[in-house]
């Protein structure tokens, strides 16, 4: 059994890198971008991002000491939790880094839709100077279901509210939360949707969030909603949400996740005139390795004390 390894998937700057090494000091810092050397990958016991295949083996492995990973994303549904639970693995994630950048990817999202500039735009590439085609309306006094009351979501509601939106939101158990008129449960949502102009999924993927927005959800919607999803792409079933874009029961939908990703080139949503598609990239954030490796380093000190951690630490039971 060697020096215990801190594997670094996710490339960090030099800076960066030497910070960690100042401060565990008694292991080897691995760069997985940059390293040749051979190591002993049981040895093994930090991992920050998440190499699959390394992972892979490492899980299956009666001898390896990985006890945390830190993930670089918010969502860990690609993770087996199951086996981290088995084997006592520890697993944070870089919630609270994408809140400011997936907020602003809504507003602006539900602004080109409110204000015409989508329309605009399609108006444009075809040098045409109209309004035939312009629909508009004021964001302020609309309603917001912000399905997901954590870190993104509290900050949506901040900057909706700044703009006069009202934000009610749901999550588990209905709890109250700030930013928020009201917050009612998962169990609940069927029966408040229809008092909503617009509806944001933020949610985590889980079994219980697995499609959830089906056929009988969209019907439980106000006729004229408008539909936002930079949660995960699974939790929506695509084609009773085609079917609800077709029938004009759902106004409009911007989607930045899919079930599929890439979405597949013959995906009836890429020629919707009411639908915005935009690659998965309402996370992407200036700064971001800069903002992950606080969270890592703030879990990084507090578990060479006691193998704990003090930051977005996941529950492997509820997924989140």
């Amino acid at each position: 059994m060697g020096q215990p390894i801190i594997y670094l998937y996710e490339q960090l700057k030099e800076e960066q890198v030497e910070t960690i090494k100042r401060a565990a000091p008694a292991y080897t810092i691995i760069d997985a971008q940059k390293e040749t050397t051979q190591m002993i990958e049981d040895d093994i016991q930090i991992m920050l991002g998440w190499d699959k295949e390394l992972g892979q083996r490492l899980l299956a492995s009666e001898s390896s000491r990985l006890q945390w990973v830190q993930a670089i994303s918010a969502g860990v549904d690609s993770y087996d939790l199951k086996r981290f639970a088995d084997k006592k693995i520890l697993l944070s994630n870089a919630s609270g880094i994408h809140s400011v950048s997936i907020s602003e990817h809504v507003l602006g999202t539900l602004l080109t839709e409110f204000r015409g500039i989508r329309a605009s735009i399609n108006n444009q590439s075809k040098n045409e100077w109209t309004r035939e085609n312009i629909t508009y309306q004021q964001l302020s006094e609309q309603k917001m279901l912000i399905v997901g009351t954590g870190h993104i979501g509290q900050q949506l509601a901040v900057f909706s509210q700044g703009l006069g939106i009202q934000t009610y939101g749901v999550n588990t158990s209905g709890h109250a939360t700030n930013g928020f008129i009201e917050c009612y449960s998962h169990k609940n949502i069927s029966r408040i949707v229809n008092e909503m102009d617009i509806v944001v999924n933020i949610l985590p993927l889980t079994d219980d969030t697995y499609q959830i927005y089906n056929e009988r959800l969209f019907l439980a919607m106000k006729p004229g909603t408008a539909f936002v999803n930079v949660g995960r792409g699974p939790s929506v079933n695509t084609n009773d949400l085609i079917d609800a874009l077709n029938t004009g029961h759902l106004r409009f939908a911007a989607l930045d996740v899919f079930e599929e990703e890439p979405l597949p080139s013959d995906s009836p949503l890429w020629h919707m005139d009411n639908v915005l598609i935009t690659p998965h990239i309402s996370g992407l954030t200036p700064k971001f390795k800069t903002k992950l490796s606080l969270i890592f380093m703030q879990n990084l000190k507090q578990f060479l004390k006691d193998h704990t951690l003090v930051k977005n630490e996941i529950s492997l039971h509820q997924g989140y």
